[in-house]
Order: C-alpha cells, then structure tokens, then sequence
C-alpha cells in the first residue's frame, strides 16, 4: 500500500498541483472543492430544515429540483479531493483523521440517497433522516 500512494504522490499530475505555482493549480482545486462541498451542504440544510418543520410553506416537492445541483455539488467535490489526494497522498494516507473524514462523507452520501429516494421518490416524512444528518452535521462542526 506504502508504494502505490508514493507512486501516486510523484505522479505527475500531482507533481503539478503541488509545484505549479499557478493559481489555477492546488489554489484553483482548493476552491472548486470548497465551493461544491458548501453548495451541497447549504442545500441539503435548507432541504433537512424544511424536513423538520421550518418553512413549511414551501412545497417539498418544489425541492426535488435541486437535488441535481446537490449532486453536482457533491460530483465536484469528489473529483477535487480525489486531486487534493493525489498531490500528499502519504501524509493523507496516514493520517487517522483523513480516515474519519472518509466515513464521514460515506456518511453523508448515504444520507442524501436516503433523503432523495425515501422522502422525494417513497413519499416518506424525512424526519428521521433530517434528523441524523443535522446531528452528524453538528458534531461535525462541533455545534
């Protein structure tokens, strides 16, 4: 395991995201991954809040629509982490906290499938599921 994520880490692309020296190298990727991770954060809290009872004027349904927008979010995310890996893959690799981060995003993937397809597509009540996931979110974010 050791060597494939040296091999990784002097990849050349990852060679380039950590010494470009550009801003459209490991700046440019840091705030792509930033701007999907809080566009799907942002709209799947206002779609938990609404689950729980706040806003409740606004038609669930009308919400369904912006679940594309959650899993571009989340597309866009992935893909730039995946490149955040790739350019320290060994201190990433051994570190326990990136490990607990990964559950947690499986965490949160298994959450926002849940909302979409028991809430949005099963015509259950989600507040379980809002529930979980605004817990997670806060311990997360240590509220």
């Amino acid at each position: 395991m050791g060597s494939l994520v040296g091999q990784i880490e002097q990849s050349g692309v990852a060679t380039w995201i950590r010494e470009s020296g550009i801003l459209y190298g490991y700046p440019l990727i840091l705030v792509l991954h930033t701007f999907g991770l809080s566009t799907l954060v942002g709209l799947s809290s206002a779609i938990n809040l609404r689950l729980l009872g706040f806003a409740s004027g606004i038609p669930l349904a009308s919400l369904d629509r912006i679940f594309w927008f959650m899993w571009a979010g989340f597309a866009l995310t992935a893909a730039t982490g995946i490149l955040l890996f790739v350019a320290d893959a060994t201190r990433h690799a051994s570190n326990p906290a990136f490990l607990v981060k990964l559950v947690f995003v499986l965490l949160a993937v298994t959450a926002l499938a849940l909302t979409w397809t028991r809430v949005f597509r099963g015509q259950h009540s989600g507040k379980i599921v809002a529930a979980l996931e605004s817990r997670l979110a806060c311990s997360w974010l240590r509220c």
